[in-house]
């Protein structure tokens, strides 16, 4: 098998640079994409010990050209993109009615269009070959989107939109090229200490908490298993039901306990740093502040296949409570 060649958007931090260290342990060479170049050296010199070779870029995914232009070169210092990982993202947290409309549009040029741009780029160079992964992330189904984060609510929606609807086009045209989706529940990364913050309150995780590993995990299972779809945890399953089949009560527990769940009682002055238009400085890595209350075991991780499974099963379980009705009224007719 020829050498894979990964590239990963955000690899400086979080979910990108767990991504990075799980993919270079597999023997793949890394391309270590995203905006402070510093965090990019330091997560390049993690790898390069593996044995693997690396390249970095300093680009912000909002930028399509500059995205297009860190592609090409990263297959003339690397060679041929085999897998791409959407990691990149950026957020503002508030009430809608407070937030300004500029913040809201970055925002969502860098979690949406930062998605679609990467998946544009590695989809041109891609389909020279005919085959390569792309994947990327969505965020867990929980009890109804909640408050104060509308603006990445809405990014991953579109982001999850967007890439069913090019799934058909690549089948259309014949190419053996996997998009997957990786469906993530709260991780334990720097975001919540960078994110643009207008809640006058420090921010905290809502739900069960993974570390940035387990993410990693499931963005290289979905890439080298070929899954369209991989749900972490099975709380999702549950949260999915319950707003379903009950999305007025949803709505009314999460005006209610939706902003507790997600903000600590220390306050702040709304003056910290944020990387919304700037990267923050600082030698953040993977791993946030909440690594005492993360769960560390691996979850189960439900992929297209068990929701294929268990579709099929309660289908043939549906027909057979038919015909076993069908048959009791037979029977009673008869006599």
């Amino acid at each position: 098998m020829p050498q894979q060649v990964a590239v990963i958007t955000g690899a400086g931090a979080g979910i990108g640079r767990a991504t990075a260290r799980t993919l270079a342990r597999a023997g793949c060479d890394v391309a270590l994409l995203g905006r402070n170049r510093d965090r990019l050296n330091d997560a390049a010199a993690e790898l390069r010990e593996l044995t693997v070779r690396t390249h970095i870029v300093c680009a912000d995914v909002a930028d399509a050209a500059a995205v297009e232009q860190a592609a090409e070169e990263i297959e003339e210092k690397l060679g041929p993109i085999t897998l791409w990982i959407n990691c990149a993202g950026a957020t503002v947290t508030g009430q809608v009615a407070a937030l300004e409309a500029d913040e809201i549009r970055r925002a969502t040029e860098v979690t949406y269009l930062g998605t679609v741009n990467g998946t544009r780029a590695a989809l041109t160079r891609m389909r020279r070959r005919g085959h390569g992964t792309i994947v990327n992330l969505d965020r867990l189904a929980s009890l109804r989107p909640p408050p104060l984060q509308a603006v990445e609510n809405g990014a991953r929606a579109a982001v999850r939109a967007f890439s069913e609807s090019i799934r058909p086009e690549i089948l259309h045209d014949g190419d053996r090229i996997h998009i997957a989706l990786v469906h993530l529940p709260a991780i334990n990364t720097p975001r919540f200490s960078w994110t643009r913050n207008h809640t006058g309150k420090r921010l905290k995780p809502m739900g069960p908490v993974y570390e940035p590993e387990i993410a990693a995990e499931a963005i290289c299972r979905a890439a080298f298993g070929r899954e369209r779809d991989i749900w972490v945890g099975l709380s999702g399953v549950r949260n999915w039901a319950l707003s379903t089949f009950l999305p007025g009560l949803s709505d009314r527990w999460l005006s209610g306990k939706g902003y507790a769940k997600q903000l600590e009682k220390t306050p702040v002055d709304g003056s910290e740093p944020d990387d919304l238009y700037e990267t923050v400085p600082g030698a953040y890595a993977a791993h946030g502040r909440f690594d005492m209350v993360t769960r560390k075991a691996m979850p189960f991780l439900l992929t297209s296949r068990h929701a294929q499974l268990a579709t099929v099963t309660g289908l043939m379980g549906i027909v057979l409570l038919a015909l076993r009705r069908k048959k009791l009224k037979t029977d009673k007719s008869f006599w």
